[in-house]
């Protein structure tokens, strides 16, 4: 069984212990120092060990994973870095996009979000959190799913239609509120952001596979699109880290993870994040490791990481960063402060004057502690470098196992028609009352009718009595007349009630 996996090498080789990768990692520098390069050839390698992998490619230079390279390479350059077995290899891709443009639809349940995550997607304050906060616990305690948008936006007219009863339990809930939610929802849209929320939603284990020759797929996220909305991206990386850490169960240290998660441009997840969020971001990263899964950050300032979050972080990779300004030059000393190292080396000298292509590398040792920091130049990637042809993309759609499964959405009954079914089910049955009542007056009346012709065909057999001898005319006897009565009043009852039923509305008296 492989234990380690090599990407480099300075003094020694430079390795990645299989065992400890989820104690997590981090590989920063500026733009333009190799990056990206680093970030693939450690891809690569994790997939020949067959451990699968999830990336997002901002750039459109990753997707090239499924692409062989050239083998034009620097002879000396492989020769610097041991590299005697490099030969060029494409690699088993599965392509996703969260806005279902291009790439196998990446979808989650607005329920499986969660309150916080939408609150920093829609760019809601802390009333309005509040608020979103009530329709979450209304829809829960109600049994009323929420899986996409309009789902959201019923449940949020709901709760402002039923306000005075739910404020008794909730608190306040203000129009205002719902209405800078409901506004939010609509920019949201605007931004195709909508196609992300709903089904089929995303099944983890297909993020967890293996080819038929034990190879680790690599998931890469199409985000060249979704990067231009940063807090959109950095929420749906998010989401799906979330998710896999409420998701997968217990299995502590294993011989290797299940899965390698690349955060790349990790900052935007930090920028102007609420503490709360910040706290659950924490906590992803210091227990999700129990569930076999490492994450990895890429990122251009590693500062741009908080403390509490940099400290889960075990390996780390540091390519070259220029430093010109006093403030820029505190950041490099803050950033060599973190490395184990030895006095005869100035690090924070190094890490100004790396090449592209090196970095400053110290990873975890068996026991877990750090090694001491060396200067190593990265292997060179044996998949394409540069964006992907479009035959190979057009490849990567047409023959992937996962589309059809995931291209169709599914729209089952949900918040949306469970509330409208609420609604027609109460305008049925005022509807039932109204007609029940307008009967019960309409059979009253025409009993008061019977009575007062009953009443008047008495009076008229006493007259006729008392005038025994007078002249005879036919005319209707009082029951005659009665049954007519009777008889136009359940005319103009039918009339009436087809109406009704043609019109839906009933007619006031």
């Amino acid at each position: 069984m492989v234990e380690t996996i090599q990407f480099g090498y300075g003094k020694e080789s430079a390795t990645l212990n299989l065992k400890l990768l989820n104690r997590h990692g981090i590989i920063a520098g500026a733009t333009g120092t190799g990056k990206t390069v680093t970030l693939k050839v450690i891809t690569e390698q994790l997939s020949e060990a067959g451990i699968p992998v999830f990336l997002a490619d901002i750039k459109g230079d990753l997707m090239s994973l499924a692409q062989a390279g050239t083998g034009e390479v620097d002879p000396e350059r492989l020769a610097a870095t041991h590299y005697d077995h490099y030969e060029t290899a494409e690699y088993r891709v599965e392509l996703w996009d969260a806005l279902s443009k291009q790439g196998i639809p990446l979808r989650m349940t607005i329920s499986e979000i969660g309150p916080v995550l939408l609150a920093r997607i829609l760019g809601l304050n802390e009333i309005q959190t509040g608020i979103l906060n009530i329709v979450f616990a209304v829809s829960d305690a109600q049994g009323l799913l929420l899986i996409d948008l309009m789902d959201l936006r019923a449940m949020l007219n709901y709760v402002l239609e039923n306000a005075s009863e739910l404020s008794k339990h909730y608190g306040n809930i203000a129009s205002s509120s719902v209405g800078a939610i409901l506004r939010s929802i609509v920019v949201l849209e605007q931004q195709g952001a909508g196609a992300f929320f709903g089904e089929p939603a995303l099944e983890l284990e297909d993020l967890m596979r293996v080819d038929s020759q034990g190879h680790g797929i690599i998931n890469v996220l199409n985000a060249v699109a979704l990067s231009q909305q940063p807090t959109l991206y950095a929420t749906v990386l998010l989401a799906v880290l979330a998710n896999l850490y409420e998701s997968l169960p217990e299995v502590g240290d294993v011989d290797k993870p299940k899965l390698v998660f690349f955060f790349d441009e990790a900052h935007l997840m930090f920028n102007k994040t609420p503490e709360v969020l910040l706290e659950k971001i924490e906590l992803v990263v210091r227990l999700i490791r129990s569930k076999g899964v490492a994450v990895f950050f890429v990122t251009q300032n590693p500062l741009d990481i908080p403390d509490r979050v940099a400290a889960q972080l075990g390996n780390r990779i540091q390519h070259g960063l220029r430093a010109f300004t006093p403030k820029e030059l505190k950041t490099v000393a803050a950033v060599a402060d973190s490395f184990r190292q030895t006095e005869t080396v100035d690090m924070a000298r190094a890490i100004q004057e790396l090449k592209v292509g090196q970095a400053v590398v110290s990873t975890l040792d068996q026991d877990g502690t750090p090694k001491v920091a060396d200067i190593v130049t990265i292997w060179p990637p044996k998949s394409h470098i540069g964006t992907i042809d479009s035959s190979t993309l057009n490849s990567l759609l047409n023959n992937s196992e996962l589309m059809s499964k995931y291209e169709t959405p599914i729209d089952r009954e949900s918040a949306h028609e469970m509330i409208n079914a609420q609604i027609a089910a109460k305008e049925q049955a005022l509807l039932v009352e109204a007609e029940r009542v307008a009967n019960e007056k309409d059979m009253e009346r025409l009993k008061k009718e019977q009575e007062r012709l009953m009443k008047e065909q008495a009076q008229a057999a006493k007259k006729q009595v008392a005038k025994p001898n007078s002249s005879y005319r036919r005319s209707d006897s009082p029951m005659d007349r009665l049954t007519k009565n009777l008889m136009s009043s359940v005319g103009r009852e039918l009339g009436r009630a087809i109406s009704r039923g043609l019109t839906g509305i009933l007619k006031n008296k």
